[in-house]
């Protein structure tokens, strides 16, 4: 079985890479069709979701005759731009397959995932579906995006409410289980413009945010030092850093924007608070400075006696004949937007993560096949 079930996953994921995705600002309606198609062929109640047009989702559900959990694969339709052509040494939208590696855009960011989970529903299918609960599989745009329209709608809409969600990544058919949160904002200040020949009759505004920034940065190497998770860190970035108008002005206004990754113990709104504090108590006028929440998710702990994550691991150990590893995640997934819901979260999927986003990105066949059999099996010790 494993040589057919080889060529069907390479076959799908030859037709997802020709589908293409890039978004921003491209589409997912042609990709998400022709997943719809398929599934509603396996017998699946399918529905296109869509909140803006041209930005489409799929959600394809099948329910067992008996009770039981809610279990929902997620994986996301959108891929990143080409970038640089030239740093392509194949046509990025057709796959090509070399060396037990299938080459093109999205094939690890994650229609790699994407062909697994599609093959999935449809060998679930063909053995007469789950035997209790419901089987939902969706798949998502916007993701690359950090954007509203996919995995989120989802969620705010009630259309996806799942006891456990699997999410396709990038994980070396390893687990990630534990995410950190994200926390945006932006600061702003207000300066008075003068000639740059007197700057004494000006208010810096650059000046001002410094003092604002130097503050937070001095707070923030003493309180972060000690809020470390395992491999988890809590960190802050300043992402950008715009002001004045030009170099012979003394500048009226400065903006700044702040990433701040949460453990999971760690709240959106505390953060915020935290930083509004710290930035209010620097003493600057209070008509000459804002802070505003730009957006943010918490972070999430599926804990490690979980079924589901018991599921894989027994999984796992039956079929590569080894312990499941428990990575630790750099970014943030579509399952932020679950993470107040008190389900289990897990990230798993065939390719490396360094694949990602680069030029001739590649997924192993060999995990494609892996990650399809363990993922089948998780079904069988969840449904039935």
């Amino acid at each position: 079985m494993s040589k057919k079930m080889q060529s069907e996953l390479v076959a799908i994921l030859s037709d997802l890479i020709a589908l293409p995705s890039p978004y921003p600002p491209g589409t997912s309606v042609e990709i998400c069709a022709y997943t719809a198609k398929r599934l509603k062929k396996a017998g699946y109640k399918v529905e296109i979701a869509t909140h803006k047009k041209g930005v489409d989702n799929v959600v394809a559900r099948m329910k067992g005759k008996a009770k039981g959990p809610v279990i929902a694969f997620n994986a996301h339709v959108d891929t990143v731009g080409v970038g640089e052509r030239s740093n392509w040494k194949s046509d990025p939208y057709k796959a090509l397959v070399k060396n037990g590696l299938v080459h093109g855009l999205g094939a690890g960011n994650c229609k790699g995932s994407m062909a697994v989970q599609i093959w999935i529903a449809e060998e679930i299918a063909r053995r007469g579906g789950p035997a209790s609960g419901e089987l939902i599989f969706t798949f998502v745009a916007d993701e690359e995006n950090l954007g509203p329209e996919g995995m989120e709608f989802l969620r705010k809409s009630g259309k996806v409410r799942p006891d456990a969600l699997i999410l396709g990544a990038q994980t070396e058919n390893n687990l990630i289980v534990a995410e950190r949160g994200v926390m945006w904002a932006r600061l702003t200040t207000k300066g008075r413009a003068a000639h740059a020949g007197n700057p004494a009759a000006g208010d810096n505004a650059i000046l001002r945010m410094m003092r604002l920034v130097g503050a937070l940065s001095s707070y923030y190497d003493m309180a972060l030092a000690t809020r470390v998770s395992g491999a988890m860190k809590s960190t802050v970035n300043i992402g950008m850093f715009h002001g004045g108008h030009n170099t012979n002005v003394v500048p009226s206004a400065c903006t700044v924007e702040i990433d701040r990754r949460l453990l999971p113990n760690e709240k959106v709104k505390d953060a915020f608070k935290e930083l509004k504090k710290v930035v209010d108590g620097v003493g600057e006028p209070k008509a000459m400075y804002g802070v505003e929440f730009l957006t943010g998710t918490n972070g999430f702990f599926a804990p490690e006696n979980g079924a589901a994550v018991g599921a894989f691991e027994a999984a796992v150990k039956t079929h590569s004949r080894r312990k499941v590893k428990f990575l630790n995640a750099t970014g943030v997934s579509d399952g932020r937007y679950y993470a107040d819901d008190g389900i289990e979260i897990i990230n798993f999927g065939p390719g490396s993560g360094a694949q990602g986003h680069a030029a001739n990105e590649s997924v192993p066949i060999a995990e494609m096949v892996d990650a399809a059999h363990i993922q089948l099996d998780v079904v069988k010790r969840l449904l039935g």
